[in-house]
């Protein structure tokens, strides 16, 4: 199982982004994809996760309108839309992946890591 997590970078305060994960190893539609992110310090968080079977999805109530988790399986990848970003964003992004269906919102409960992808919201 490999995970690549890409589209980081530096954005103005209110900017967007869009983060990608791309996977290879495995039988995507068996799998949840999460999304977390680790700022300095603290402790790693989850952000959002998707069950590629059917697309269901589920957000932190940090982020809930903000960001949009979607998915391609034909092309193996999972992509965090970031709108309206603010400061307190900044983090070490990362894509997870763990055999299953139910929506799982802990780190602890993946298996399958990507490096991380920085994201650095300016005020």
């Amino acid at each position: 199982v490999q995970l690549q997590a890409s589209g980081g970078g530096l954005v103005q305060s209110g900017g967007s982004l869009r983060l990608s994960c791309a996977a290879s190893g495995f039988d995507f539609d068996d799998f949840t994809i999460g999304w977390f992110r680790q700022a300095p310090g603290k402790e790693r968080e989850g952000v959002s996760c998707i069950r590629e079977r059917d697309g269901s999805s589920t957000y932190a109530d940090s982020v809930k309108g903000r960001f949009t988790i979607s998915r391609d399986n034909a092309k193996n990848a999972v992509y965090l839309q970031m709108n309206m970003l603010k400061p307190e964003d900044t983090a070490a992004y990362y894509c997870a992946a763990d055999q299953g269906y139910r929506l799982k919102t802990r780190a602890y409960q993946y298996d399958y890591w990507g490096q991380g992808t920085l994201v650095t919201v300016s005020s």
